[in-house]
């Protein structure tokens, strides 16, 4: 596939799908910036062996020729799909493309404004893979006459400043959660092949392999200097794991409709997700949540419940509809901090922690 020129389209029209992309939500993925000069500057000379392999496999772009349409691309009629699970459909396409999208756009930024030669090399082929990856998703919306005008997102949508650790920690744990949500989906549809009602799915495989390597690329990253895993920085991975997997938690409860035509329980999904990622986070981060923990799991699903009350009181409007939403949103913060107090598993970290696709 070729890669998107985003900034070649430079109309202002929005549809439905770039006003979803566009807004900016507790839950939506973001666009990010962050302190491109200190990110510049790091040195990975510790982990050397481990980062020329790494490099050298994403050199030979093992997926240059997966991104593209093949007679496996079933055709699909959008407009006659039950009505809640187009609805939930399109949310996940735009959802998805969202995230590769933002970080095709850090990425490319990083290589245009770098000098480490070996950083730069980096994101230069983690920019094309996330280039690829939003391009397939909406030539997959485009299908359908609903494609995402990335330019317009490049333009207008708001980007939150990072510091570079935190951009490691909410990309790492981003690129391995969606490697284990890829791949979840993919081993249950290769069981349940009538259970695939887009063929995006079969994609899946190949594709979550290159949002394994990026995140085996952050696992590096932190690796090579030993103060982004200890002191008060444990305190900041802890928050990520919390707000990662609390996100994803939430998000995958608003779409009962995509989760029923899957015939994937949505708590199944979720807990063979969460386990996946937390199992390969032992490679670089010294805690892990304790999942198995009766208040994480109680914490999650009335945190959800409060979302989908925000959900409700924010469409309802008015001022009492601001009012409760306040409250809402109060409860929410309240219980989230309870999720993180839940005591975390201490993790001893390997030496070596480079890891491959294995499940």
């Amino acid at each position: 596939m070729k890669e998107i020129d985003y900034q070649s389209e430079r109309t202002d029209s929005i549809n439905e799908t770039t006003a979803m992309a566009h807004e900016t939500t507790l839950l939506n993925p973001r666009f990010y910036t962050t302190n491109f000069k200190e990110m510049d500057e790091l040195n990975v000379e510790s982990v050397r062996k481990d980062w020329d392999e790494l490099i050298s496999e994403m050199k030979s772009d093992p997926n240059r020729t997966h991104f593209k349409k093949t007679d496996q691309w079933d055709q699909i009629d959008f407009e006659n799909l039950d009505p809640e699970l187009r609805k939930e459909l399109i949310d996940f396409l735009v959802s998805s493309l969202t995230a590769e999208f933002s970080g095709c756009v850090l990425y490319k930024e990083m290589k245009r404004r770098g000098t480490n030669k070996e950083i730069c090399e980096l994101f230069s082929y983690m920019s094309r893979d996330e280039a690829r990856h939003a391009g397939f998703i909406n030539d997959a919306l485009r299908e359908a006459g609903i494609g995402v005008n990335l330019g317009f997102l490049t333009r207008k949508k708001n980007y939150t400043y990072f510091t570079p650790k935190f951009i490691y920690y909410a990309t790492y744990l981003s690129e391995k959660i969606g490697y284990a949500r890829y791949i979840t989906i993919y081993r249950h549809l290769e069981k349940n092949p009538d259970k695939r009602f887009h063929p995006i799915f079969k994609w899946f495989e190949k594709w979550c392999n290159d949002e394994f390597r990026h995140g085996e690329a952050f696992a590096l990253i932190m690796k090579s200097d030993p103060k982004f895993t200890s002191g008060i920085n444990v305190y900041w991975i802890k928050f990520f794991l919390v707000a990662v997997f609390a996100t994803m938690y939430i998000r995958d409860h608003a779409r009962p409709a995509f989760h029923k035509a899957l015939d994937v329980d949505i708590e199944w999904y979720d807990e063979t997700v969460l386990k996946i990622t937390s199992e390969i986070t032992r490679q670089v981060f010294p805690i892990e949540i304790d999942l198995e923990n009766l208040k994480w799991k109680s914490g999650l699903k009335k945190l959800c419940t409060i979302f989908d009350q925000m959900e409700k009181t924010k469409k309802s409007g008015g001022i009492i509809g601001k009012f409760k939403y306040y409250i809402f949103a109060t409860r929410a913060l309240i219980n989230f901090i309870g999720l993180y107090l839940i005591p975390s598993k201490k993790n001893i970290v390997p030496e070596t922690s480079r890891l491959q696709p294995s499940y």
